[in-house]
């Protein structure tokens, strides 16, 4: 992106390439899905909205995706799932909704989309943050998430944080569109000195073939992408330096904002999850560990 970013993909503005490795067929199967289902209109009234209503009526929720493992995808067996997803398809189920049905879209347009009713909520583990909270509201966070490096075995450089990979002068490479683009500036190190590659696969061959000393993610997908390789392994997870404090992100549902009926069932219904311990449990199978779990509230992430 020829602008300098804002801290946090995932978290700051709505457009831009952020968080969008879309799987082959995705954007197809999408407009299918759209062209197939009409759209449950959605009324601004005063006691919070009717689209949990509605959606009752219809049996069906459309869900705002952005393709990206392990948050929300198109599996290649064509199927639905991703962390986002497989909890929505238990509460909705909770909230009398039968079906979930995806509406991939790129990660930019999540938000638009869902304010021009083209889906009826965004599952794709969206970050939550001030300046998207005026654009929409967040359902509490299902989960947080720290950074963590792809390195070679033995982490040679000995890189903990973005603040080592300033001071040892370390070949840095992050994804396109990433946040960690400006943790890293925020350290010290050279924008224009950044490999920027496509997504974390990109960022693991780039670490073991040399041509970089540090890949630059989330835990969980640093986590899950070096499980099988030979050559790397993974840093333990760290706060990111934002405005000088430490840093902790939480990813959240995204509703309009008359629809507070949904979006205050929906969280009756996360809370159960949470202390249950059933969140884990849906979550699990994507990479999500009890570390990931949180008791963020969006209140605490919009600023107020």
């Amino acid at each position: 992106m020829a602008p300098p970013l804002h801290p946090l993909r995932r978290i700051h503005g709505t457009s831009g390439p952020s968080r969008r490795s879309l799987l082959a067929g995705v954007a197809a199967l999408g407009a299918l899905g759209a062209a197939g289902c009409s759209r449950v209109p959605t009324a601004a009234t005063a006691d919070g909205g009717d689209l949990l209503d509605r959606l009752r009526a219809a049996g069906v929720v459309r869900l705002g995706i952005a393709g990206e493992i392990p948050f929300g995808y198109i599996d290649k067996n064509g199927e639905l799932t991703g962390e986002a997803p497989e909890l929505a398809k238990v509460i909705f189920k909770r909230l009398g909704v039968d079906r979930v049905q995806p509406v991939p879209t790129e990660f930019g347009s999540l938000i638009p989309g869902l304010n021009s009713q083209q889906f009826d909520v965004v599952a794709a583990g969206m970050y939550v943050n001030p300046e998207r909270c005026e654009q929409v509201i967040f359902a509490d966070p299902d989960y947080q998430m720290l950074d963590s490096f792809i390195v070679r075995k033995g982490n040679p450089l000995g890189l903990r944080d973005y603040r080592d990979v300033v001071e040892k002068k370390a070949k840095f490479a992050t994804g396109t569109g990433y946040a960690e683009i400006a943790y890293a500036v925020e350290a010290g190190y050279k924008e224009s000195d950044i490999l920027i590659v496509p997504d974390q696969v990109a960022g693991l061959n780039a670490v073991e073939a040399g041509r970089a000393d540090v890949f630059a993610g989330t835990a969980v997908t640093t986590r899950e992408v070096v499980r099988k390789s030979r050559k790397a392994e993974v840093t333990e997870p760290f706060k990111p330096i934002v405005d000088g404090k430490p840093h902790v992100d939480g990813g959240a549902f995204a509703f309009r904002p008359t629809e507070t009926k949904l979006r205050d069932a929906f969280n009756a219904e996360l809370a159960k999850l949470k202390k249950s311990g059933e969140l884990l449990r849906i979550l699990r199978p994507f990479g999500f560990t009890e570390d990931e779990m949180t008791d963020l509230t969006a209140k605490e992430l919009c600023g107020g």
